[in-house]
């Protein structure tokens, strides 16, 4: 084991680097709170750039901070073999995150950038709808801005981020913008961190086979206070995962995130320009050829969710020209608190928003023990196939516990004790 205070750099990125590239035959490189002698005033480590992570690498974070600076445009961790480079990332194994006791992942100050790729920047960037039209936004008509009306996409259609303007940066959000991000990785797995203020989502796993997230706390909610306005920060998801991941157990969830909370999103639309692996304007780190990659996901556990979104989903499974099957959720605590509701406690599909929802894209999908209080509770907006929804409490009683969009939408479906 190498303890990142035995190395010596110009910056803290460059400290954790070589740790990471002398790390010993077992891998393990400690990351404990920032050496007091470097700085008395910060005992935190301030990443100008993501840390890469190695194959056969397993990094302890030991009551530490890790603090994206405001000159950060990148991940907190991500996977040593994808980003700019790597047009088809070659697969690793055995990469590790683990935690002892506080351990927190926090976003910069003033972020270079936040969202996805269909968010643009911008600078100042208000959440609430009344500093929108005080400042008179560009992108907001001046009929609306002068009446107050604003519709939804007034509202979150841009998001914060310092280089908006600026010359040679992109003015979208893409997989930069994730806290941590694995990409054809098998044998993996992340437990007891905290994400705060993530600058979209807070992990992304794409290709991912055979791994375990557990102990994870999220902290956002849509926006922050930046300069002494509230600035919209766009797609705060927690955990998404991503077209071929599968074998993957998530467990013991908490917090509340911006945007969903675990998303399963198998998004693999035919029409689609080709991108290569590490392509801006894109949450995708891999290239989206799928005549050469897996569309589907698969045998995935999430249990032990207590959580809530600020906008939109607990659990959203999404498939577009792709499946998810055998899919196991129990154990479901939906925490909004009652004078905020957001969009809903679990999503099956959706209404072709996004592409097309295959008639078998939902399969063998067992959901249990949720309690659900946001403003719907599970809604089925796509086709679900021989699949168990039991034991669930609706707690808002406006909205059915089930709601289904489409004819014909539930195919050998048991409904069992839904209140």
């Amino acid at each position: 084991m190498v303890n990142a205070n035995s190395f010596c750099g110009c910056s803290d990125s460059e400290i954790l680097e070589k740790a990471i590239q002398n790390r010993q035959e077992d891998g393990i490189v400690l990351i404990p709170p920032r050496e007091a002698s470097l700085d008395p005033q910060r005992k935190y480590w301030l990443l100008d750039r993501a840390i890469l992570l190695l194959e056969n690498t397993t990094v302890i974070l030991q009551n530490c901070k890790l603090k994206l600076s405001d000159r950060c445009r990148d991940n907190f961790f991500r996977s040593a073999n994808c980003g700019f480079g790597f047009p088809d990332p070659a697969p690793i194994q055995n990469i590790h995150i683990r935690g002892e006791g506080l351990c927190t992942l926090e976003g910069a100050d003033r972020p270079r950038a936040t969202g996805d790729g269909s968010k643009r920047i911008h600078n100042p960037c208000p959440h609430l709808a009344q500093d929108i039209c005080r400042i008179k936004a560009d992108w907001v008509p001046a009929e609306c801005s002068a009446s107050g009306n604003l519709d939804f996409w007034d509202i979150h259609a841009h998001s914060y981020g310092t280089d908006a303007g600026k010359e040679g940066e992109s003015q979208y959000g893409d997989w930069r913008g994730i806290g941590i991000l694995f990409a054809n990785v098998e044998n993996f797995s992340i437990q007891n961190i905290r994400i705060v203020n993530s600058h979209g989502w807070g992990i992304s796993l794409e290709a991912c086979t055979f791994g375990n997230l557990r102990d994870i706390t999220f902290d956002a909610q849509m926006s922050k206070e930046i300069d002494g306005m509230r600035m919209n920060m766009e797609n705060q998801d927690g955990i998404d995962i991503r077209n071929g991941c599968h074998h993957i157990t998530i467990s013991d969830i908490f917090g509340q995130t911006g945007d969903d909370v675990i998303a399963l999103t198998a998004y693999a639309p035919d029409n689609q320009p080709f991108l290569e692996g590490g392509s801006l304007r894109t949450t995708h780190v891999m290239p989206n050829d799928w005549t050469k990659r897996e569309r589907d996901i698969h045998d995935i556990i999430i249990r032990n969710v207590i959580a809530h979104s600020f906008l939109c989903f607990v659990i959203r499974l999404l498939p577009v020209d792709a499946h998810i099957h055998s899919v196991v959720i129990d154990n479901v605590v939906d925490t909004c608190p009652d004078d905020h509701r957001p969009g809903g406690t679990i999503l099956l599909g959706d209404s072709d928003l996004y592409g097309t929802v295959p008639k078998d894209g939902l399969s063998n999908i067992s959901i249990s023990n949720v309690i659900c209080n946001s403003k719907a509770a599970i809604c089925l907006q796509g086709y679900l196939k021989d699949s168990v929804i039991c034991n669930v409490i609706n707690r808002n009683q406006d909205a059915p516990t089930l709601a289904i969009s489409r004819d014909n939408a539930a195919e050998n479906v048991k409904t069992i004790n839904l209140l």
